[in-house]
């Protein structure tokens, strides 16, 4: 690529939406060859003229960080929605130069000192509460990224950082191609007994697109694969045992085997985390995780698990009591020793006898535009804002991708975002998330000041539009839309114009989930869930019986969904804190142990479940999964409040919206998220109220008087 052409390039605009049509794999590496080049030199200038101001420091090194963050968010995000073998290369290419850039920017003395000098100079006064917070976590940053280390010590912290980044990518591309490698091809109707028309019909979609032309729902063949859509409703509905044993040892012995095995993987990355710790001076890599969030230290976060253990433990013995007893009583040979495979299926029957509705039949009322309407009628109600399909206004990766666009009461644009809403094994790694694409911020242009309104990517990976029908989504998987757009209020209705602390960013990891779960207690909401629950033919709202039953059935199994989110956490905090690379114990066993006193199935030795735990080995959340629970008690605790309030009084419902609004959502992370939330709720929050939606409270008391 001659040099006249560089300039072109979509990947150094440096600023507003990004350019999606135009970004080809082939751009990234010249794109960042020239990028870093120039940034390195914009940071050689910095720490020349560094003043210890809020001008001459933390607004220049915002703007050089920036222009990374832009750069390498859009090839972050098309790894994880447009994956392929010409992008991964191209990213596996670059990423260490991007590590080495942010090591050196993370490390450097001067930029540090300038910081340290700012906190003691007469200024520090005058800043605002924001200002000073951005700066305090600048120090503790730079700190927690080697800035005290030199020589030797410097350089291994450095190689280490760049190791887990290869490792952390390289684990990622070992999940979605074991998940996309494996895959049950049925050409029989005894084969797909059981299951459920929406199955049938994803099933012989995937069929064609894997060369089956003629595959249709009613007479196959049917090609079921472990991407979620249509794995779990497989393991739920298949009369067929054999296969339901099969699938599932597939889904949980992926990557743990062949050229996509990530055990040695997750052993070097533990003992690197562990190495890493050593070198800033902490014991282990929990403690380094936990100085930057809002559990003080591993002996409240064990404390909270236990406490939520040993309330939802005999729960869970009790409800598999139950399911076998259920079974039982239909005359199924296997009643006596369900084994794993058994345990959706026979939950799902349960269920069916228990509330007498299947989570089938509830997905012809709620069709994706519907749920999307009552989202949006949720948010203007709460929070006052209007949310408007901006489509054609952004370039967009995929065809299926929606732009919106958020506004005040009085009409002013606030915020955008994208909407990512389907499957597509094929390119797109598996869960749902948020993601920031553009920070709101002040700017600062030719003296005229304006503000940058926040954009979000907001990704989903439910059932697509099949056969002509649209996308007929499970209540869970509407469950899972409100909690990502939770998310994105967060980053969209910040008022901080400090881009370093608006939204999302500096909000300590633990409380990152607060405003996600929040979202999802709204699904069982009288208004809101008419206002979306529409059949998709007829526009018949959903049934009054239903409402009632999916209320009855909120609960259900509740003791055993507690007890899986803590044997994760507990697993999670062990092999960070007390797990010895190359000592006694291998990950895997520590799992097991752990598995004795968390789980009430023991797993099966080959469960090879760690292999494929992303959250902890590829995302953010190493020696931080326990923040699920942490930020469930004060989303819990804050829907406590409207539940005070009176979910009848559509007045205080508003009031307290827009409080909520007003603290929890505008303030990011301006304030510690203790402070935001007495802000909101008047006071520290409790475990009562999450144990009382889980129907766990008197569990808990039982707990208490025993002691």
């Amino acid at each position: 690529m001659s040099a006249a052409t560089i300039p072109q390039n979509p990947l150094l605009k440096g600023t507003g939406l990004p350019p999606f049509t135009e970004i080809q794999a082939e751009q990234v590496i010249p794109a960042f060859q020239q990028l870093l080049k120039e940034l390195d030199e914009e940071l050689a200038t910095l720490e020349a003229n560094a003043q210890p101001t809020w001008s001459g420091l933390v607004e220049p090194l915002e703007k050089l960080t920036e222009r990374l963050t832009w750069s390498w968010g859009i090839v972050s995000h098309l790894m994880g929605v447009k994956n392929s073998p010409q992008l991964r290369e191209a990213y596996e290419t670059v990423q260490p130069q991007v590590v080495q850039f942010s090591n050196k920017l993370g490390q450097s003395q001067v930029i540090y000192n300038a910081f340290k000098q700012l906190r003691a100079s007469d200024t520090w006064a005058t800043l605002e509460a924001a200002q000073q917070r951005i700066i305090e976590t600048a120090i503790r940053d730079a700190e927690l990224s080697g800035v005290g280390l030199s020589g030797e010590a410097r350089d291994r912290f450095n190689a280490i950082q760049m190791e887990l980044a290869e490792l952390s990518t390289k684990f990622s591309n070992h999940v979605l191609d074991a998940t996309k490698g494996f895959s049950l091809n049925l050409t029989t109707k005894a084969e797909v007994e059981g299951l459920p028309q929406s199955s049938l019909s994803l099933a012989a979609q995937a069929a064609r697109a894997a060369g089956e032309e003629n595959a249709t729902p009613e007479n196959g063949p049917w090609r079921i694969t472990l991407d979620f859509p249509s794995y779990s409703p497989f393991m739920q509905h298949s009369t067929r045992r054999d296969l339901r044993e099969k699938l599932y040892k597939a889904y949980i012995t992926r990557a743990a085997s062949g050229e996509l095995d990530n055990n040695p993987l997750i052993v070097r990355i533990l003992e690197l985390r562990q190495e890493l710790a050593n070198l800033l001076g902490y014991k282990n890599f929990a403690e380094l995780s936990l100085a930057s969030k809002m559990a003080p230290n591993v002996a409240a976060v064990e404390a909270l698990l236990e406490e939520l253990r040993s309330a939802s433990y005999d729960a869970a013995v009790k409800e598999l009591a139950e399911l076998k007893a259920f079974a039982a009583t239909t005359g199924a040979p296997e009643a006596q020793d369900l084994q794993h495979w058994d345990i959706s299926f026979w939950a799902e029957r349960q269920r069916e006898a228990k509330f007498s509705f299947t989570t089938e039949e509830l997905r012809p009322y709620f069709p994706l535009p519907q749920v999307l309407d009552g989202l949006f009628g949720l948010v203007k109600r709460l929070f006052g804002v209007n949310v408007t399909p901006a489509d054609g206004q952004a370039p967009v990766w995929h065809q299926d991708v929606r732009y919106f666009q958020i506004a005040d009461e009085t009409g002013k644009p606030v915020a955008y975002f994208y909407l990512d809403p389907y499957s597509r094994p094929a390119e797109k790694r598996g869960g749902a998330w948020m993601d920031v694409c553009i920070n709101r911020g002040k700017i600062n242009d030719n003296g005229a000041t304006s503000v940058r309104l926040p954009v979000a990517y907001l990704v989903c990976n439910q059932t697509p539009p099949v056969d002509g029908k649209p996308s007929l989504m499970t209540f869970y998987e509407v469950e899972t839309l409100f909690h990502e757009f939770g998310h994105g209020l967060h980053h969209m209705l910040t008022k901080v114009d400090y881009s370093s602390a608006a939204g999302v960013n500096n909000v300590e990891w633990d409380a990152v989930e607060l405003p996600s779960q929040f979202m999802e207690n709204w699904c069982y909401e009288r208004p809101t869930l008419f206002g979306m629950a529409k059949h998709y033919e007829t526009g018949e709202p959903l049934p009054e019986h239903y409402y009632q039953k999916l209320l009855a059935a909120r609960n259900y199994m509740s003791g055993s969904a507690t007890l899986r989110q803590i044997h994760f956490s507990t697993v999670d905090i062990e092999l960070h804190d007390r797990y010895l690379p190359g000592g006694d114990e291998t990950p895997a066993q520590v799992r097991q142990r752990i598995a004795k006193t968390t789980t009430v199935l023991p797993p099966l030795a080959e469960d090879s479940f760690l292999c494929a735990f992303g959250h902890i080995f590829e995302g953010g959340y190493a020696a931080g999964y326990y923040s699920y629970k942490w930020a469930e008690v004060l989303s819990a605790d804050a829907f406590a409040a409207f539940e005070e309030a009176g979910l009848d009084d559509e007045t205080a419902v508003q009031a307290t919206g827009r409080r909520y609004r007003n603290t929890v959502l505008a303030l990011g992370g301006s304030q510690h998220p203790m402070e935001i939330f007495k802000a909101f709720r008047g006071r520290e929050p409790s475990t009562v109220s999450l144990l009382r939606h889980n129907g766990l409270l008197q569990e808990a008391l039982n707990e208490v008087t025993q002691l």
